[in-house]
């Protein structure tokens, strides 16, 4: 039963208003649940239209916005799913909107933007601490961008500003995700085409091709792939290959995903703590959040370039949702690390 029910007379306003003073260390994506609304529907109740509203609601000319976001310089650039928070700080730089593809290209802050998925903009202030907050058509959050310490305020208010959209509604009209279409069954695959094509690889990005050219899903790909191109690891590999990368002093990639981002970390990592459910990263730049409860599943996964091999360890929850891929650091045209494929093997 959800707080709706418990409650049916009030407003959302009220619910989360109420919400927040008995809950207060509870965060707004699990709240949101709980009284069976969206993030985007939560935040946008503070949407008062006053000059001292906590919420501002923002244009959906997200491409423009975005070539603005390096005014503000250092920030700390936010993308989770369910089970992993990625959280990465540094300056957004090259940063390119091209049709619904988006490019931002730094040394710290790296992502992919699928700007199909991007409808609702805010600027939020949360007791002095400042972000903006991207999120898809259901309300669920794709990306945010929280001002640090050394970010120029002056500089946020004057975006804030510019994009500030002309009605400052406190209801947002949220529209559910399309059901998920249903996974080909096994039978119906060309199971032998499928893995004479990854065999035949000569770019790790072609990969996603291939998937949609059989007609497979993600996980069902790793089921069916070559043997000796994929194998089934255990799920404390994650950990065990974070250890390992730390103690070598390893630079390594994490990617994690939300509907409308990808967001990549590059570089060592050092602070691993495990807190309850959560595995987490601690470094001064970089946090990584993860719940390993919900690592459903977990792959040593090779794929063929024209520079050989190409090692990741990739985890999915127990809807075959992709959690988290983790490579050694690596730029196109080089071959991968002999140090991370020794580390992925040895999984």
């Amino acid at each position: 039963m959800s707080l709706t029910d418990l409650h049916p007379a009030l407003t959302l306003a009220e619910r989360w208003a109420q919400f927040k003073l008995d809950n207060p260390k509870t965060r707004i994506r699990d709240a949101a649940r709980l009284l069976g609304s969206s993030e985007a529907e939560l935040l946008a109740t503070a949407c008062t239209g006053q000059s001292d509203a906590p919420v501002v609601r923002l244009t959906a000319d997200f491409a423009a916005l975005l070539k603005d976001v390096p005014t503000l310089g250092p920030v700390m650039a936010l993308t989770r799913n369910d089970s992993v928070v990625h959280e990465r700080k540094g300056e957004y730089q090259k940063v390119s909107v091209k049709g619904p593809m988006g490019l931002v290209l730094g040394e710290d802050i790296d992502l992919r933007l699928f700007m199909s998925h991007w409808h609702l903009g805010f600027a939020v202030n949360e007791n002095g601490r400042r972000s903006l907050q991207f999120f898809a058509q259901d309300g669920e959050a794709v990306h945010k961008i929280y001002l640090t310490e050394n970010s120029n305020d002056a500089a946020y208010d004057a975006l804030v500003s510019r994009f500030r959209a002309p009605e400052q509604n406190p209801a947002v009209a949220t529209q559910p995700l399309p059901a998920a279409a249903p996974e080909t069954p096994n039978a119906d695959i060309d199971v032998a085409g499928f893995q004479q094509a990854w065999r035949a690889l000569t770019d790790t990005h072609d990969f996603f091709g291939l998937l949609r050219e059989f007609g497979v899903s993600r996980t069902q790909a790793l089921r069916l792939g070559p043997p000796e191109l994929v194998q089934r690891l255990g799920n404390d590999a994650i950990v065990r290959g974070l250890e390992a990368a730390a103690a070598a002093e390893l630079s390594i990639m994490l990617f994690v995903a939300s509907r409308g981002c990808i967001q990549i970390h590059t570089g060592p990592v050092q602070r691993l703590v495990a807190t309850g459910p959560w595995f987490n990263v601690l470094d001064p730049d970089f946090n990584l959040h993860l719940k390993l409860e919900d690592v459903a599943e977990s792959w040593l996964v090779k794929k063929p370039t024209t520079e050989g091999l190409v090692h990741s360890i990739e985890l999915y929850d127990a809807q075959g949702r992709n959690l988290l891929l983790f490579f050694g650091k690596r730029k196109p045209g080089i071959p991968e690390q002999e140090a991370w494929r020794e580390l992925a093997t040895k999984l």
